[in-house]
């Protein structure tokens, strides 16, 4: 990578530390520490929202599921609205206004201690992996692009956003989150900018061939629940796993729960109810027009960079013969794509479209022969979803720009790392130390011990990533990770507005609710892991209420 490159990546990291140490001002209490003293606008709670959301995964895993499978997952957002229109009238001001530092605090009060317990556990085991999910994403690119190892790649990310993190608690995160937010959407539109304008056809016609190869389709309206993005699973599987993520993940919460008022709190969700389908759209869109733009430009065969490496080394003479065929396909459908826009009439198009996609499916056919060496050679998954627009910025975009990407990358595994370190110590301190060690202690022995804790999950995530980097398409790995979890937490959420509730119901309903997704996850692969949150969430409700109807009847 260029130095001016460097430079830019470098300075933003320097930057982004030094201010997380000077916002550590103010964070000598636990409540300065872990809520910013309830002191925040609405508008910085809410950029700071859709920064822990948007990860890294969104810049890398996201942008090469756009590449590979076009418009498609937006569909997965479609709950989004409506998760945050119940979330505003039911859990925030009931969480804002019961004044507690996390959100299973409140669950010993209506129900009891194991409960609280028991969900804590939960969010930290699922949020501890997805926090390595998340910090995997840079670290593999950095890895294969970069020639480092893969433990020094994630060293890079992790260790600065340790550091800040533990000096600056929730107010450091939030402030950096802000600037981080700005940084990506600049460097998305900035590259979607470049591609349109490096295109040899006009932007109708590049649509077009997208188009043409289903990249360009939104919706799909089959009921399946084998199929991961359909209408229905983002409008019901998303609305569960959108109103879990945000009502009960300690990451979320505690974000809303820094904000001045319970109207304040509302506001800040609602701006991601507004701004992140459009926003993911962008995202994806990225994805698409380098699908595009590498039908003009010869593309790699691999994208990942060391396995091509390794592949040219053990399997030379077999691979040069598959890139020798790749080359020739791609010509024919490059000049086939030229004529789409050319052509003089509807039924020219017409055979010029079906003659590309002829060709574009011979390529496919070649990539895949390829992928399938690469994982014989390395012993790895060879899915390269996530390194296509990393060679891309790295190979195509102007000096300056790709520094900016790569900062933006940067800045959103950064973002998303930091609220999720910083919410495994807030519940690790709130619900397990304070609880069940030393519950008198005074706040600066709680703020020690909540460093610590930072720490323990930053090492816990760095451990994460490095298996993580092998399970293919980053953006589904981290939504699978929740996905196990979040439905049967949502269902406690539920059950514990529902007076009738009671205690060994919510548990017991826990258990239960878990050991069912465990079924179906490990028993019914097949089913798309965005149902598993509706499965999950109203197991427990079932359970738990049937269980707490015989309590009472005991009584």
């Amino acid at each position: 990578m260029h130095p001016i490159n460097w430079i830019i990546v470098v300075g933003y990291l320097a930057y982004v530390m030094i201010d997380g140490v000077r916002r550590a001002k103010g964070t000598k209490d636990v409540e300065g520490y872990f809520l910013a003293n309830r002191s925040l606008p609405w508008w910085a709670v809410g950029l700071s929202v859709m920064a822990t959301q948007l990860s890294a995964v969104t810049m890398i895993g996201t942008t090469g599921q756009g590449a590979t499978d076009g418009l498609r997952f937006v569909q997965f957002y479609f709950g989004l609205p409506l998760a945050m229109v119940i979330l505003g009238v039911t859990l925030v001001p009931f969480l804002h206004g019961a004044k507690v530092f996390t959100a299973y605090e409140y669950l010993e009060r209506r129900f009891d201690a194991r409960t609280r317990s028991l969900t804590a556990f939960l969010f930290l085991l699922s949020r501890g992996m997805s926090a390595g999910t998340i910090l995997a994403a840079p670290a593999v690119v950095f890895s294969a692009v970069f020639g480092w190892p893969l433990t020094w790649s994630v060293a890079l990310i992790g260790i600065p956003t340790v550091i800040y993190t533990m000096l600056g608690g929730v107010q450091a995160v939030t402030w950096a989150d802000v600037k981080q937010m700005v940084l990506i959407v600049v460097a998305l539109v900035s590259v979607v900018v470049v591609l349109l304008l490096n295109m040899p056809v006009a932007p109708d016609d590049a649509l077009r061939i997208a188009g043409a190869t289903g990249r360009m389709q939104v919706f799909d309206f089959s009921f399946n629940l084998n199929e991961t993005y359909t209408f229905w699973s983002g409008v019901i599987g998303g609305t569960f796993l959108m109103l879990s993520y945000f009502g009960t993940d300690q990451s979320q919460v505690q974000r809303y729960l820094t904000a001045r008022s319970v109207d304040e709190a509302r506001s800040s969700l609602l701006m991601s109810a507004y701004w992140k389908i459009p926003l993911q759209a962008l995202v994806l869109m990225v994805g698409v027009l380098v699908f595009v733009y590498y039908q003009f430009q010869a593309p790699p065969l691999l994208y990942n960079p060391a396995h091509e490496a390794a592949v040219v080394a053990e399997r030379g003479p077999e691979y040069q013969a598959l890139e020798g065929r790749f080359q020739e396909t791609f010509t024919l459908r490059e000049a086939a794509a030229r004529r789409v826009p050319d052509a003089a009439g509807e039924a020219e198009a017409q055979a010029a479209m079906d003659e590309f996609l002829a060709h574009e499916a011979t390529v496919q056919d070649i990539r895949s022969e390829a992928l399938a060496l690469a994982e014989n050679v390395t012993g790895e998954s060879s899915r390269d979803v996530n390194y296509i627009i990393p060679r891309f910025v790295l190979s195509e975009l102007p000096i300056g720009l790709s520094g900016i990407f790569i900062a933006a990358v940067m800045a959103a595994a950064m973002s998303s790392i930091a609220a999720e370190l910083n919410s495994l110590s807030t519940a690790s301190v709130i619900d397990f130390y304070r609880r069940w060690v030393r519950p008198e202690a005074d706040d600066a022995h709680f703020l020690r011990v909540s460093k610590l804790a930072t720490a323990f999950w930053g090492i816990f995530a760095c451990f994460v990533a490095t298996y993580a980097a092998t399970l293919g398409s980053l953006i589904e790995v981290v939504n699978r990770f929740g996905s196990f979890f979040y439905g049967s937490i949502l269902g406690v959420f539920l059950l514990a507005m529902l007076p009738k509730a009671r205690g060994a119901g919510a548990f017991f309903g826990l258990l239960a609710g878990m050991g069912v997704v465990a079924a179906v996850t490990f028993g019914a692969p097949s089913i798309s892991f965005l149902w598993h949150n509706v499965i999950g969430a109203v197991t427990v409700v079932v359970v738990g209420m049937v269980i707490g109807g015989r309590a009472r009847a005991n009584a």
